[in-house]
């Protein structure tokens, strides 16, 4: 113990005297002082597309003088506690200097006081530890006091790109399901998806990298900016956040799979024919990655890839970052782009999508006897999760409060569900008891229902035997609209139980025509949109693999 006294503060000396030398050398700090070694590198994605406006967000700053600084100083690993007692100022000396700038280093130093439990002294000093048991306490006294909320939305669907737009389309029971156009697909038995038939990403990803792009990296930067937008981050803004609190959580079920099949068709001829971007723009993680960099957001990063439960992974993670006081704001969600040969040709293979292609808009069905499979569907759906005084504080508008959820494994099969719905019933019940949620208080579900028997009548079962008992409990199916979004599903099903929360209106179950006589009609929205005072909003997603999510939403008090 004593040789631990020693060595923390002895440790925390000697990170920041040399961080001091490195700063002297290459970052003059001094008032009116400038360095000719001080080199900035933009990098954006939104640059040199169209005219300025609020889409502009702030991009990332990175200093060659930086990364010289951390590979000099930072050769050893500094000790825990060094971690724990440095702030903005202490880590790059006492005047101010921060990663955002000069100019937003005081009011850097006023969110984090607001933020955090300890103050910023403006120097690197020692601090005294206190034992494990008491922090841990303090940790958990804290958590149970932040909240999470919804500021912002953004959509790619087949249905609109506006989260508005989009969910006015639902309400009126419009269907984003057609003919296949992008790719000739004549020769297949399914030849109808929720295809996206015009998008365009001008003004949100620069023309140069939207070429070597995948779709679904192209729909995530896009829904993940129009969500900032939406969520009135402009730029002006964003130069306000603590970008070390804020991070980004959008995974994908099938990554860049165009990219990645054109590099295998390119190779057939040469290596050197392959994009350089390949693997890196194939990979579920880089959407996430690349629109951090953009956004020069240094928090949380990373991806989740749980096939069709993916968002909602993504989204209770994000939120938990957010809890857990790790960040105050997060960008979290999914996206696919799988319209094509390989993944058209996929799950057709395995005998899952519907068939019905002379008549498309009938084509997803959920828990109507003639269903005969789900139908592919493309996009991407981004929700701005924030912490509670942290989006009181900038005025934010707040959409939802995030309740929390729960995961589960069937353990069972590839590709079924549990014969018994167990493991979607313990997920349910799970998200209940992790968020403090009484049963008679949900009286909306967004379902996972894809439009396959197995699949729609278990999760029904477990919804009764949860909510059978409320009067008033509602439940529907966005992809009998939009088919199923895969990766992206979760999120823009998420979107649309906080739209219900704010509008007090639920989209219709369309297509219920002959529901299967094993379901209770008067649970299920009819054919036309229906008013509902939402009280708690559950929306499930379920993923091959026996990946089981459910997350939940309430209206803010």
């Amino acid at each position: 113990m004593a040789g631990a006294a020693v060595a923390s503060p002895l440790c925390t000396w000697l990170v920041a005297a040399c961080m001091t030398v490195a700063c002297d050398k290459e970052w003059p700090l001094g008032p009116g002082s400038a360095s000719p070694r001080r080199r900035w590198r933009r990098a954006s994605l939104s640059g040199g597309v169209g005219r300025a406006s609020p889409r502009r967000l702030i991009s990332a700053f990175c200093g060659a003088g930086i990364q010289g600084l951390m590979s000099s100083c930072l050769a050893f690993e500094p000790c825990a506690e060094f971690y724990s007692s440095r702030n903005g100022s202490a880590f790059f000396g006492g005047d101010g200097f921060s990663l955002l700038g000069r100019q937003n280093a005081e009011t850097t130093r006023r969110q984090r006081r607001g933020a955090r439990s300890s103050p910023s002294s403006g120097k690197v000093m020692s601090i005294a530890v206190q034992p494990e048991k008491k922090v841990a306490e303090k940790e958990r006294t804290q958590t149970k006091q932040r909240r999470v909320v919804v500021t912002g939305m953004g959509v790619v669907t087949p249905l609109g790109h506006d989260p508005d737009h989009f969910y006015e389309e639902l309400l009126k029971g419009v269907s984003g399901i057609s003919e296949i156009e992008t790719f000739d697909c004549s020769s297949y038995p399914t030849r109808i998806a929720g295809e996206i038939k015009s998008f365009s990403s001008d003004g949100w990803v620069a023309p140069k990298l939207s070429k070597r792009m995948d779709k679904f990296m192209l729909y995530l930067l896009t829904a993940g900016k129009k969500a900032l937008e939406n969520g009135g981050l402009t730029e002006e803004a964003m130069s306000w956040l603590d970008k070390e609190r804020c991070g980004v959580l959008i995974g994908s079920a099938m990554g860049g799979m165009k990219v990645f099949n054109d590099a295998i068709e390119a190779l057939r001829i040469s290596y050197k024919k392959m994009n350089p971007f390949c693997v890196p723009f194939a990979t579920t993680n880089m959407g996430s990655a690349m629109l951090a960099m953009d956004l020069g957001w240094m928090g949380p990063n990373y991806s989740i890839s749980t096939a069709c439960a993916t968002s909602n992974f993504c989204i209770l993670n994000a939120a938990n970052h957010i809890v857990r006081d790790e960040a105050d704001v997060m960008l979290c969600g999914g996206s696919d782009a799988a319209i094509i040969p390989i993944g058209l040709g996929g799950f057709v293979a395995c005998g899952a999508l519907s068939q019905r292609n002379s008549d498309p808009v009938k084509a997803s069905r959920p828990w109507d006897v003639d269903c005969d499979g789900f139908v592919m569907g493309e996009g991407a759906g981004v929700l701005l999760l924030e912490e509670l005084e942290h989006a009181k504080q900038r005025g934010a508008e707040i959409y939802a409060e995030f309740l929390g959820g729960s995961f589960t494994c069937d353990a069972y099969h590839m590709t079924e569900p549990h014969p018994e719905g167990t493991g979607i019933l313990l997920c349910i019940e799970k998200a209940l008891a992790e968020s403090g949620v009484a049963r008679e208080d949900v009286n909306y579900v967004n379902a996972h229902a894809t439009s396959t028997p197995s699949g729609d009548l278990k999760e029904y079962q477990a919804l009764i035997h949860c909510f059978g008992q409320n009067p008033e409990l509602r439940v529907n199916s966005t992809k009998s609209m939009i088919g199923h979004l895969l990766g992206a599903a979760g999120a823009v099903e998420a979107i649309a139980a906080v739209q219900a929360i704010r509008t007090g209106w639920v989209h219709p179950n369309v297509n219920l025509d002959n529901p299967d006589e094993n379901v209770d009609v008067n649970k299920l929205v009819g054919s036309k949109k229906e008013r509902l005072d939402v009280k708690v909003a559950l929306s499930n997603s379920f993923g091959f693999g026996g990946h089981n999510s459910s997350i939940l939403f309430a209206p803010y008090k």
